[in-house]
């Protein structure tokens, strides 16, 4: 394995906090790999920006981790995690016409949204770079930001892992999601940190993206939907 994932403690500076799951079962030595091989790729690409790569590198062991303990493949959500920021590494102007090129639409200007695109941009070019990758490792690198409305268990790991993982500063909603480890189920845990989020952008008075009400809204309806019909 890479020198990445070989010792946690390197990228969890104060080794494995309480409130993470414990680590899957051992990879096969294909597996394992692969994986070195996709940390070194993004060490590359991220060569210069230490944060980012820790970061990511973080997501892919916390979303594992999740994964395992939700009955999620850790494996995919490994590298989804790893993956997930890939395209972090392009300046704004340039994600935003990237982003352009390859005809991502959102129904507002990419340039109010450009924090939510990289995970679009990089769902769409990393498949020619690996195809070997299960095509559910895009998908959820591709809501990782802006989230969906039929997130699949997943697309919820990798969105949640992001947001908790153990560099992130231990802010309120961030403890508290940290806090639903396993003692909720995987669907109320996303609707929590991806709620949270809607807070945080309102609070600091960034401009919300009006479809991530709309993913909101349809959640929410449909979890009253399917409670309406269990009563």
């Amino acid at each position: 394995m890479s020198q990445f994932c070989s010792n946690i403690p390197q990228v969890w500076d104060e080794g494995v906090p309480a409130w993470m799951p414990d680590a899957p079962a051992p990879y096969t030595e294909a597996e394992a790999a692969r994986i070195a091989g996709y940390e070194l790729d993004l060490s590359v690409r991220l060569q210069g920006k230490p944060k980012r790569l820790l970061h990511s590198l973080s997501v892919g062991l916390t979303a594992e981790r999740l994964a395992a303990l939700y009955g999620v493949d850790p494996y995919l959500a490994r590298i989804a995690g790893i993956l997930h920021d890939w395209s972090k590494a392009l300046p704004r102007e340039q994600t935003i016409g990237h982003a352009r090129e390859l005809g991502i639409e959102l129904g507002a200007d990419l340039e109010l949204v450009e924090p939510l695109l990289h995970g679009m941009i990089a769902a769409r070019e990393l498949p020619s770079r690996y195809p070997e990758v299960d095509p559910a490792v895009w998908q959820a690198i591709d809501r990782h930001t802006l989230g969906n409305a039929h997130m699949s268990p997943l697309d919820m790991v990798v969105f949640v892992a992001d947001g908790i993982e153990p560099r992130r500063k231990p802010a309120p909603a961030i403890v508290r999601q940290r806090n639903l480890v396993g003692t909720s189920a995987l669907g109320e845990l996303f609707l929590t940190s991806f709620s949270d989020g809607i807070t945080y952008v309102i609070d600091t008075r960034r401009y919300l993206y009006p479809g991530t009400l709309a993913i909101y809204n349809e959640i929410v309806l449909a979890r009253k939907g399917r409670a309406g019909k269990e009563a």
